[in-house]
């Protein structure tokens, strides 16, 4: 940081204190305070999306990957008993269609999934940083401005002998207004578009997971029902009337 930027900060901290203690007037700006709480919330609430997200993923590849070792050690367990048996069969065509949806978990979720809902979510949010930086400059602006008020209205009502103080003043609270208001009336009217763009945006991602899904789900029960085939007769009888459903 260089000096001037050392100094300005000093200057700022000192306003801040002032501030806190009513010796200075601070700004309040409701529409600004409104738009930055809306703000704040759909930064938290995609944040944690993002963070549910990748849980949800995480988990689906932990369930296939348990599935598949637990087919495994059944497949073991009643191989080595009788291979010829039903159960045997069962157990072997019970591994063949976990490995089956391990295998179509990459294929029809893993790699869609983190194209049609992480990556929209990730360019979301690195949004929020460039966002948050402005705002924060945005605060930076109104102490200056507050201060420079502060000091031209000390002169107004107690004028110094020295002339050209006033104006000075004065063109410092201009512009430090001008800088102000310029930042301030852009965040106000960028913030409420960017919560008005999170429907359209996350629309085709929702979608997108619900359909995944849904497909994940039908092939799921698709494959472990042919296993159904390898039990007895009256479990599949009972199978077929809806009785085990």
């Amino acid at each position: 940081m260089s000096w001037a930027g050392f100094k300005k900060s000093m200057n700022r901290a000192g306003t801040t204190i002032l501030q806190k203690t009513g010796q200075i007037e601070r700004t309040i700006d409701r529409e600004f305070a409104d738009e930055e709480a809306k703000f704040k919330t759909f930064e938290k609430e995609c944040q944690a999306l993002q963070k549910d997200s990748k849980g949800y993923l995480d988990a689906m590849r932990a369930m296939t990957a348990a599935q598949t070792r637990l087919a495994d050690t059944i497949d073991v367990f009643y191989g080595a008993a009788d291979k010829s048996s039903e159960g045997a069969m069962a157990a072997h065509a019970y591994k063949r269609s976990v490995d089956d949806l391990d295998t179509g978990l990459s294929r029809e979720l893993d790699a869609p999934y983190r194209t049609t809902v992480m990556e929209p979510l990730g360019k979301m949010n690195a949004y929020f940083p460039i966002v948050n930086e402005h705002v924060a400059k945005r605060g930076k602006k109104l102490l200056d401005y507050d201060a420079a008020r502060s000091r031209m209205n000390k002169l107004i009502q107690k004028p110094s002998e020295d002339p050209t103080k006033l104006p000075k003043a004065q063109q410092e609270h201009d512009d430090a207004k001008e800088a102000f208001d310029m930042l301030n009336e852009q965040l106000i009217s960028e913030l409420p578009q960017l919560l008005d763009l999170r429907v359209p945006f996350f629309d085709p991602s929702f979608e997108a997971m619900i359909r995944m899904q849904c497909k994940f789900a039908e092939e799921g029960y698709e494959k472990l029902s042919a296993v159904q085939r390898y039990f007895a007769d009256n479990v599949r009888d009972d199978y077929a009337a809806g009785q085990l459903d």
